[in-house]
């Protein structure tokens, strides 16, 4: 495990183990027949590659920040999903480089993991898909797009968050799942950062406050009840203010109708529906470099509800990516 040497945490390849669903006579017709796995040091190897999928197997950043731990399982039950769906995305060669683990409670180390990971893939022009775990993943996923774009000249990121919490919780002791986009901004003057589902009674007034200071962009969850010509005029004029797009998805920002798995569940969130339209309005600019869907918690899913949610929006990307 060279890759991640000096780290103290844990990695498994890709294994196509973790794939599973119905057999087709036909030519592949499944994700599970057609998904290939690698060991992330063989990337640089790999040929013609359009996505890349990595998993975070981690929740202590969720245990920090109070919420129900069980986010670490959430890869795995996305990838069991994500089996069983039909291939639609012809022509693209999508590769499962596995997983970086937590280690005794090692959330830091866990991050710069995953940042080398994320780096490494956009670095050979694929398109990570990073499978949380805790929203802790979004500060890892960007100092990995961070790093491999910091020799180029235009290398202004935008954020784009579907959640219904800010999470610009400030590092009182040590970073948890929410306070990402705090240190993101803290640390970097140039980044933009644009909230889809905010609501008002998951955030407190001091982040209002820390929104407004690090003038982020945000719509309320009742600014969500369709793909609104306004909505689609802001977003148009931050996709333009920025060089490249990070797409952010909490599972947490659905209503719990269509996502109950998730560390902190709320009826008041959005459909997928509309999620579905904001993604795929995003993807047409083709500036988005990298993303993530966090959250997920089999321990609290019903009828694994949430996982097959996460695995259509992963299928969805990849389909208009």
């Amino acid at each position: 495990m060279n890759f991640f040497k000096d780290l103290k945490v844990g990695y498994e390849a890709g294994r196509i183990e973790a794939y599973s669903g119905r057999v087709s006579k036909l030519n592949n017709q499944y994700w599970h027949q057609e998904i290939a796995v690698a060991h992330i040091e063989d990337a640089s190897s790999k040929k013609n590659i359009d996505i890349g999928l990595v998993g975070y197997v981690c929740d202590e950043g969720v245990k920090r920040n109070q919420g129900r731990i069980g986010a670490r399982k959430g890869p795995k039950s996305i990838r069991n999903k994500l089996g069983k769906l039909p291939i639609h995305h012809t022509g693209k060669k999508i590769i499962d480089f596995g997983d970086v683990i937590c280690l005794d409670n090692n959330l830091e180390d866990c991050q710069k993991a995953l940042s080398k990971a994320i780096s490494k893939l956009i670095k050979q022009d694929v398109l990570p898909i990073a499978i949380g775990g805790g929203h802790d993943i979004a500060y890892a996923n960007f100092n990995g797009i961070k790093d491999a774009i910091k020799n180029i000249s235009k290398n202004k990121i935008g954020i784009l968050n579907f959640d219904a919490h800010f999470d610009l919780r400030t590092v009182e002791t040590a970073p948890s799942s929410g306070t990402p986009f705090n240190q993101i901004l803290s640390e970097n003057d140039t980044v933009s950062y644009f909230a889809i589902g905010i609501q008002q009674q998951s955030n407190t007034k001091e982040l209002f406050e820390i929104a407004e200071k690090h003038k982020v962009s945000y719509v309320s969850n009742f600014e969500c009840e369709t793909f609104s010509e306004n909505l689609k005029r802001k977003l148009n004029a931050f996709i333009k203010n920025v060089d490249y797009l990070y797409i952010t998805i909490d599972l947490d920002g659905f209503s719990s109708a269509y996502a109950p798995g998730v560390s902190a569940p709320s009826s008041l969130g959005f459909t997928p529906h509309f999620a579905y339209k904001v993604l795929a309005f995003l993807l047409e600019s083709k500036k988005v470099i990298s993303c993530d869907i966090a959250e997920l918690n089999p321990d609290f899913d019903t009828e694994e509800h949430t996982a097959s949610l996460a695995a259509k929006l992963i299928d969805y990307i990849v389909q208009n990516a």
